[in-house]
């Protein structure tokens, strides 16, 4: 299993798809280290890795991400705001 520095290194992939699976795992592990990789992943240009780096933010629940979740109430793709939502609901 990757460890978390090889992780936010792979947050940083060409690949879309890694980056995906980066954020998805960094969530799962939740290491507050990822933070603030996580919130520049919402600026990501593949729909898929935002969403996936805002429901990570809510599974660590950190309040730092609390204003780059509430900016990415504005993404232009559903699911991304909505996990978004489900990040700030579990943040309180």
């Amino acid at each position: 299993m990757p460890g978390i520095d090889d992780l936010l290194r792979a947050l940083r992939s060409d690949d879309a798809d890694t980056r995906h699976t980066a954020a998805y795992a960094l969530g799962r592990i939740g290491d507050p280290r990822a933070i603030y990789p996580l919130i520049d992943a919402q600026k990501d240009e593949d729909w898929r890795v935002r969403e996936r780096a805002a429901w990570s933010l809510g599974k660590i629940g950190d309040p730092r991400a609390v204003d780059p979740l509430i900016e990415a109430l504005g993404d232009d793709y559903s699911d991304v705001r909505a996990a978004a939502a489900e990040a700030l609901d579990k943040l309180g």
